[in-house]
C-alpha cells in the first residue's frame, strides 16, 4: 500500500514538473529572421469581405422577395 502511494506521488510530481521544465527551455529559444518571405497567405481580407458582402445581399433578396407570407384560405 505505501509503495503505491509513493509511486502515485512521484507520478503526480512529475505530471506538474514537466511542463514548468519545457517552458523554461522553451524560453531561451528565439525566432530566427525572416528573409525573403513569401505572402501566399497574405491580403486575402478583401476577398473574405466582398464573399462576406455577398452572401448578405443574397440573403436579403431571398427575404425580401419572399411573397408567400399570406394565407390561401379565404
Amino acid at each position: 500500500m505505501r509503495l503505491k502511494t509513493v509511486s502515485m506521488a512521484a507520478a503526480a510530481a512529475a505530471l506538474v514538473a514537466a511542463p514548468v521544465a519545457i517552458q523554461a527551455q522553451a524560453a531561451d529559444r528565439t525566432a530566427a529572421p525572416a528573409e525573403g518571405a513569401s505572402e501566399l497567405g497574405g491580403g486575402s481580407d478583401g476577398i473574405y469581405a466582398i464573399v462576406a458582402v455577398a452572401i448578405l445581399a443574397g440573403f436579403i433578396a431571398l427575404t425580401a422577395a419572399n411573397d408567400d407570407d399570406l394565407p390561401t384560405s379565404p
